[in-house]
């Protein structure tokens, strides 16, 4: 990892925003930048490690061997550089430690949460999946994005999105050519056992060798992409669901502050002591003046007699 040391952090952040979302337009958006400064990055980037990080001409976007092990690199120096700076944060500052598990994408949340509250640090930790309830309970983190199930016993928890099961396979196998299967085609293939999530990329490793093929949720095909294999979408297959949780007797106020973001709330609309805070006071409608005691009123005109 040493030869990634130089690269500041900044690149790195915008080339993960790229290598997570897999789709230039969308990482430019969520960073708030123009397309065309990101692609340069990008280009300098290749230019200064001497190598391609993604695909040139694939269509979707993939990272390329090297990308990849960029992605996993950039990870650990962008999480090095948040807990320095958290280290050197005052203890008396009030800070969100949120988790989340390989597959998850957090940049958006992060960066609407930096933008509505700057003071206060959010550190971002990524876990094993086998640690995403442990890490809750052991107060290691305050909210986690986990797959579900979990054990609901004392947790919160807000599901998010599903995400489709994809099958991994060598890029010149027959499956290649199809964009959904379903477990009926694939009944005569060795399948590799993927069902630990943290070690799907040794499960891919042996794809890619020709060793049969395996079944992973999308984001994590995407997360161990390579030019040696491929995916397609497996349409008679349980999704995987992601979600929001917490220890329900933990929600704070900042807890429920993060909440609103992943929810979408807007600043105004938070229910939370903090930002009602912030807001101001709903101003009181002056009643209508009356009359003057003492004021002239008009007088009324003496009504018409009739003509006997």
């Amino acid at each position: 990892m040493s030869r990634f040391e130089s690269i500041d952090v900044a690149r790195l952040r915008w080339f993960v925003a790229v290598a997570e979302e897999l789709h230039f337009a969308r990482a430019a958006k969520g960073l708030n930048i123009s397309r065309q400064r990101l692609s340069q990055t990008v280009i300098d980037l290749e230019a200064e490690l001497g190598t391609k990080l993604f695909v040139p001409g694939a269509q979707p976007t993939q990272l390329t061997a090297d990308g990849a092990e960029l992605l996993e690199a950039a990870r650990e120096l962008i999480a090095r550089a948040a807990a320095e700076a958290a280290a050197e944060t005052p203890a008396a500052a009030p800070a969100l430690r949120v988790g989340f598990v390989p597959g998850v994408t957090v940049s958006k949340w992060t960066r609407i949460w930096g933008e509505r509250f700057p003071g206060i640090p959010l550190e971002v930790v990524a876990l094993p999946m086998a640690e995403q309830e442990s890490a809750l309970r052991d107060e290691r983190v305050d909210l986690c994005f986990v797959r579900l199930p979990i054990d609901r016993d004392g947790m919160s928890a807000i599901p998010l999105y599903r995400e489709v099961p994809v099958v991994v396979v060598p890029k010149d196998h027959p499956i290649s050519a199809f964009d959904q299967v379903g477990m009926a085609d694939l009944s005569g293939e060795w399948m590799q056992d993927a069902t630990d999530i943290d070690a799907a990329a040794d499960a891919i490793e042996l794809v890619a060798a020709g060793v049969g093929v395996t079944v992973v949720p999308h984001s994590i095909a995407r997360l161990h992409a390579r030019k040696d294999v491929v995916y397609r979408t497996v349409m008679d297959r349980a999704d995987t669901e992601i979600a929001l949780a917490w220890p329900a007797a933990r929600t704070t106020d900042l807890v429920e502050e993060f909440v609103g973001v992943v929810r979408g709330r807007s600043e105004r609309s938070s229910r939370s002591p903090a930002t009602r805070a912030k807001s101001p006071a709903p101003q009181k409608k002056t009643p209508a003046k009356r009359p003057t005691a003492g004021k002239t009123q008009p007088k009324k005109k003496p009504a018409k007699r009739r003509g006997r």
